[in-house]
């Protein structure tokens, strides 16, 4: 695994990440996005293109847990190529910390 998502991205959903993605890595939850771990080519463009700094490097420190969930739920939700508009309070959550809590395990809608 290369890259993850984190807890930055639960409940903005912003989707500037998966424009960008040339291999199409990313999965749609509910309410967050997770990248699967052998489709991600280590290419890097999605990071810079998350403007609340959800996307990490899977060996930046403390993102244990988020290796993990990047991996479990990327086998269990659908593929997402197109980006949507985002959550319609997406703008509430932007650099709200620690929002573990709000993970939600259910699938998104995906293309």
């Amino acid at each position: 695994m290369t890259y993850i998502v984190n807890d930055s991205c639960i409940r903005c959903k912003l989707m500037d990440c998966v424009e960008v993605c040339p291999v199409d890595c990313f999965y749609e939850g509910e309410n967050m996005l997770v990248i699967h771990p052998d489709e991600c080519i280590d290419c890097g463009v999605c990071e810079p293109e998350c403007p609340v700094e959800a996307i990490k490097p899977y060996t930046s420190p403390n993102l244990e847990k988020w290796v993990e969930l990047n991996a479990k739920y990327s086998a269990l939700w659908p593929n997402i190529s197109v980006k949507r508009e985002p959550p319609a309070d997406a703008k509430e959550w932007e650099g709200r910390p620690n929002k573990e809590a709000l993970f939600s395990p259910n699938p998104g809608q995906g293309d």
